[in-house]
Formats: structure tokens, sequence, C-alpha cells
């Protein structure tokens, strides 16, 4: 059994100050308050640090320098390996628009490292593109973008094996309503994103069964109070998920409070969307065929547009606490309970509670990682003795 002592555990419904929890054979074996019951194990005493569930990423492209949309294994692995050290103990690895034939071998390789040594770091793939509207394609490259076609989806299906575990697509194109249905047929979650849906035509697609709105706010038609578009209908349906990039540039902090006051904290789930260029200092990378650039924490086109992030799912909940101020609590549950639930995984993983997976993360003072806990084993940083 293993110890963590005199901590500050975040818990779902509050901070257990000083606060325990046990790990036994991976699993949490108990949490509670004051000083931890007598134990035959190794016990590490955390001088007040803090104690999340291990973050749980919907949206993650790359990081470290290294992207996911890629044939490469080692490239993926690099990636996942980078964010797991930023607290991530569970991510999807998210896609980007590229030719179909590449984006197939690129879906084949994450399933098959899912198989293998990446098995319980990523929960599925996510296809973000190439079924979106140009109009909304943001750095998805417009050549590489395809109407609603199910043979195609059916091809990047075929090559998850069952893997493949959210689709985003714009539900108001020609074939798009019939495409989110056959997603939900291959067994995935259809989410709607980078689209000029209506109010009208995204609440249609959330009824149909589309469970995800696609970093809220962003690459969609805008919010208007005589047509709230895309947003609006998400806000407004209690069966949807909302990301958000919450790094103070893609939405404003004053959005994210009114998101999360409208949604509830139960239906908002942030989101890195980063790139390879997350960790590294500015220059030129490439996030699947398309050359984007970082300079002071953005990732944009040449023309300015946005090109996903350089977050980590810690900075995050940093931002979210000292800047949108939202207790510790809320920004984990957003961090990790929320996207666990709309995977299908909150009876494994994205809360502190006995009997899940001992996926943890501890934060200093400073809500900066000091280590990472995944199935109870510590793959990053290190616990005091």
């Amino acid at each position: 059994m293993l110890v963590l002592a005199n901590a500050r555990v975040v818990t779902p419904r509050r901070v257990l100050s000083p606060g325990w929890v046990t790990l036994s054979d991976g699993l949490i074996d108990g949490v509670g308050g004051g000083d931890p019951p007598p134990f035959d194990g190794v016990m590490h005493d955390l001088d007040g640090a803090f104690v999340l569930p291990g973050f749980v990423d919907l949206h993650m492209h790359g990081g470290g320098g290294a992207q996911i949309t890629t044939d490469d294994p080692d490239e993926i692995r690099t990636a996942i390996a980078f964010h797991r050290r930023h607290g991530t103990t569970t991510t999807l690895a998210s896609l980007v628009t590229d030719e179909l034939d590449r984006m197939v071998a690129s879906v084949r390789t994450i399933a098959g490292l899912i198989r293998s040594d990446l098995a319980g770091a990523v929960a599925g793939i996510h296809l973000e593109g190439p079924f979106l509207n140009p109009a909304k394609r943001g750095s998805h490259h417009s050549e590489y973008l395809l109407a609603p076609s199910i043979p195609a989806l059916r091809a990047l299906t075929d090559a998850g094996d069952g893997l493949v575990r959210v689709v985003t697509l714009a539900p108001e194109l020609d074939g798009g309503m019939d495409l989110l249905r056959e997603v939900r047929r291959a067994g995935a979650i259809p989410a709607v994103g980078h689209t000029e849906a209506t109010f009208d035509e995204a609440r249609a697609a959330f009824a149909a069964g589309a469970r995800i709105a696609t970093h809220l706010f962003n690459a969609m038609r805008p919010f208007h109070h005589r047509d709230p578009g895309p947003a609006g209908a998400a806000l407004a349906d209690d069966t949807v998920t909302c990301e958000l990039i919450n790094d103070g540039f893609h939405v404003h902090d004053d959005a994210v409070r009114i998101a999360v006051q409208a949604a509830g904290i139960d239906r908002v789930a942030f989101i890195t969307d980063a790139t390879p260029a997350a960790g590294m200092t500015n220059g030129e990378f490439r996030l699947g065929p398309v050359p984007v650039f970082a300079r002071e924490g953005k990732v944009t086109l040449t023309d300015g547009t946005f090109a996903g992030s350089t977050l980590t799912m810690d900075a995050t909940v940093r931002h979210a606490v000292r800047c949108v101020g939202l207790t510790l609590p809320d920004a984990a549950a957003a961090a990790a309970m929320t996207p666990a639930q709309v995977l299908g995984l909150s009876q494994r993983t994205g809360s502190i509670v006995p009997g899940k997976d001992a996926d943890l993360v501890v934060l200093d003072a400073g809500l900066h990682v000091a280590a990472v806990i995944a199935r109870g084993a510590v793959v990053s940083g290190g616990l005091p003795t």
C-alpha cells in the first residue's frame, strides 16, 4: 500500500485539508481527512501539496515538438509522453484533416499503439475532420476537406477497429446528418464543430445524438441574440458536453465563466487542442500538412488565424483558478471528471474516489506538477520520501 498524507486532496465536492489517499494494486483504496489510519505500506508526506485526479484530455494534436497526425509511432509516443508529464493520464489522440489515405494510416498506427504500449494512456482516437465546413475550417487544409462521405468515414473507422471514439463534423453540410447517424452506428460520439450551423441545425444534430461541442465558440457560427448558433444550442442542451480551450486567448475569461454558469461544471470539459508547439519555444511547426507558427504562447497560421494551442492540462487548471476564478474542485472536474464521463470512463477514472484507478496529479503550491501517478505508478516527477 502507498499512502499520500498531509495533502490537500481535491475530491468532487471539496478539498480535504489536510487529507490523505491510499493506493493499492493500482487503485484508490481510501480517501479521508486528517491523519491517515494505521496502514502497512509506504507513506509520503506531501507537506500541503494538492492531489487532483489525473487529467483527461478530449482533444490533443501534439506536444513536445511531435504531432499525432502521422504514421510514425515514435512521434506519437513523444506527444503522449509530453502531456503525461503535465498531468494528462488519459487522452484522446486527435487527428487534423489530411489526405484521406494518410489519415487512415495514422488511425491504424495509433490503434496499434493503443493495443500495445499506450493502453490506458490513450482512450481512443478523435477525428477532427475531414468532414468540416470550409467556411469555418480554421487551420484545416482546404484541399483535404471532404463533403460528408459514409465510405470515407468507414475507411477511417475500419482502420481504427473500434478505437475511433469521437468524430467532429459540420451537420449542416449536405449529408451531414446522415454522417452523424453513421458515426453513432460505428460506436463513436458525434461532435459538432468547425460549423456554420444555425441554432436549429445544431439543435437537430444534438437531438440526433451529437454529444460534444468541439472547442465551444471557436470555429463556429457566432452566438447572436436572434440566432444563438451552435454555441447557444450546446449550452442549452443538457445532453451536450462543451469543450473549452481555456488559455485566455481562444475564449475570453468572462465567456468561460458564462459558459460554466450556463451549462454547469458537469458539462464543461477543458481541452488543450495542443499542437506540436506545446512545450517548445517560438518557431514554425507542422499541424498535419499545414505549417503553423508559435509566438508568445499563441499558435497561428500566417494570416493570424488561431491554429490550436500551446496548452497543457495543468496550465488550463492554473488559468481556471487564477484568472477565471473557478474553485479548484470545479477546475478539476472540468479537467478530469466531465471528460471522463462523456467518454464513458467515469467508473474508472476522473475523480478521487475509492475503487477507481489511481490516476492522480500532485501539484505544488503554485499549481505546477510535482508528480504524476497512473494506475498507482509514478510516471513523472517524484514523491517526497
